[in-house]
């Protein structure tokens, strides 16, 4: 119930059913809501792993613990991987929305 996905759970006995409502245009349009939410907060969080990351490149660099040559190509490797990620996030939100869709 708390997944805000409009689903009910019923129990009997022992058994907890869960009905799943047919899924309308209505229906599909609000699923592929949710899947785009998911995916700007997975965006979100690999984005938050990156300024982490950088913050921890900076402290590194201001210990003299790394030059900073040493701190720009690791920035660029992350953002490499962030790019990776993200792209893959959208790809799969993609593939998710076309197959909701799909009747």
């Amino acid at each position: 119930m708390e997944s805000d996905l409009g689903l009910n759970p019923a129990t009997a006995g022992m058994l907890i059913r869960i009905p799943l409502p047919p899924l309308t245009e209505e229906r599909r349009r609000d699923l592929v809501k949710v899947v785009k939410h998911e995916g700007e907060s997975a965006k979100v969080a690999i984005r938050n792993i990156r300024r982490d990351a950088n913050s921890d490149f900076k402290d590194l660099v201001k210990e003299k613990e790394i030059s900073e040559d040493d701190e720009r190509s690791a920035e660029n490797a992350v953002q490499k991987l962030t790019d990776r990620f993200v792209a893959e996030v959208d790809q799969t939100v993609k593939a998710k929305e076309d197959d909701l869709m799909e009747i």
